[in-house]
């Protein structure tokens, strides 16, 4: 059989890869591509500058110097890698109509996505036992959580999210795929990837499976725990006033936790069990999970932490002061 340089397909013996996927908008819309990427662009924008914003205002801010603040660096981090794993493949395919990307690109594309996605969901754990801490044992908090400490989990997270998910590219990889090319998303996913091949991928469905509740699960599970105690810990409280007060630290965090883990369940749901649900609700889903959490988390900061905001409006206060 003669190769033909011009076939999507690279042929070796009996295995076959796609030399590239195609990937997809919104379905069903695509003459409004170019309205619909207005909101996109605008989301992206909020990701970017809110995130920068907050690293700013907690790298100048002695007093901000603690704990929370540094675990919320690492959640600004990771949605900032969020925002710019997808960033160019969904503004691309909206703006210019590129569907094409390579494989090698997709499967990094993939892994990238995933490991941010883990250590997001890691870092929320982190930030629910600093509330734990510091609401049920305010006078250990301090000297269990030093910036040593904080350091060391930090390196913790991202080095379970690099290395469980180190497989995953590999076993898509061993993989023969045929005939279908096209992604359900503008970006590449674990399952969509999956799902186009021709071979048994009962090995991709188990380790996907176990990966996912060894890590996203039990975060979900102690982050859920963490609160138990905290609710533990306030309802023992004399007043009512410090019971609010209690619970008001936690109110950013509990935002955070229900825009990350709601529409990532909600995906996981659909591309396992949906095979009848339609196309347009997968793709909304999608984008609700890795666009809204990274545009909403600087903003739900900055609105419910006092100390970000008034950290924030003395920055502004000093260089509107120097330029009169």
């Amino acid at each position: 059989m003669e190769h033909d340089p011009r076939s999507p397909w690279e042929f070796n013996g009996s295995f076959y890869q796609p030399s590239a996927f195609l990937m997809m908008g919104i379905p069903g819309l695509e003459a409004l591509h170019p309205w619909i990427s207005i909101p996109f662009c605008a989301l992206y924008l909020s990701a970017l500058l809110g995130n920068c914003v907050i690293l700013f205002i907690v790298r100048r801010t002695p007093s901000l110097h603690e704990p929370m603040y540094y675990f919320l660096c690492m959640l600004a981090l990771t949605d900032l890698g969020l925002a710019l794993c997808t960033l160019p493949t969904t503004l691309g395919l909206f703006w210019f109509g590129v569907r094409r990307i390579a494989f090698d690109a997709c499967l990094t594309q993939m892994y990238f996505i995933h490991i941010l996605s883990f250590i997001e969901s890691s870092v929320l754990l982190a930030m629910a036992f600093d509330r734990f801490m510091a609401i049920s044992h305010p006078l250990r908090h301090a000297a269990i959580l030093t910036r040593s400490t904080v350091l060391k989990i930090g390196l913790a997270i991202v080095l379970r999210g690099m290395l469980s998910l180190l497989p995953i590219p590999f076993l898509l990889k061993r993989l023969t795929y045929c005939g279908r090319t096209e992604l359900s998303h503008s970006f590449c996913f674990h399952p969509d990837i999956m799902n186009l091949a021709c071979a048994d991928i009962k090995v991709n469905v188990f380790y996907g499976m176990i990966i996912l509740l060894s890590t996203v699960g039990t975060d979900f599970i102690f982050i859920v725990l963490s609160y138990i105690l905290i609710i533990r810990t306030v309802v023992s409280l004399t007043t009512r006033e410090e019971c609010l007060k209690a619970l008001n630290t936690c109110v950013s965090h509990i935002c955070a936790v229900l825009v990350f883990f709601i529409p990532m369940i909600g995906l996981s749901m659909i591309h396992r069990f949906g095979k009848n649900v339609p196309p347009l609700v997968n793709t909304l889903v999608a984008y609700t999970y890795l666009i809204i959490p990274p545009a909403l988390n600087p903003v739900i900061y900055s609105i419910k932490s006092t100390h970000i905001r008034e950290a924030l409006l003395r920055v502004l206060c000093r260089k509107w002061g120097s330029h009169w």
